[in-house]
């Protein structure tokens, strides 16, 4: 798990943080882009807790499942 944890944080950190302008601005076209940034961002971090904390978890329970039939 260590050996991908630094990738898959790296690309969500990247992601996130290329759309942190779009999710904070205040101009004019912002009412269109904040939303959307806003729900891209909230994906990237879900999809990320996901990654590292779900699927590590539920791996285990499934293999054994898997190998019992």
């Amino acid at each position: 798990m260590l050996a991908r944890l630094r990738p898959i944080l790296m690309t969500a950190l990247m992601a996130g943080l290329g759309l942190l302008p779009a999710a904070l601005s205040h101009g004019i076209v912002s009412e269109i882009q904040r939303p959307f940034a806003v729900v891209i961002v909230g994906g990237i971090v879900s999809a990320t807790l996901f990654t590292l904390l779900l699927l590590p978890l539920a791996f285990p329970y499934f293999s054994e499942r898997v190998e019992s039939e």
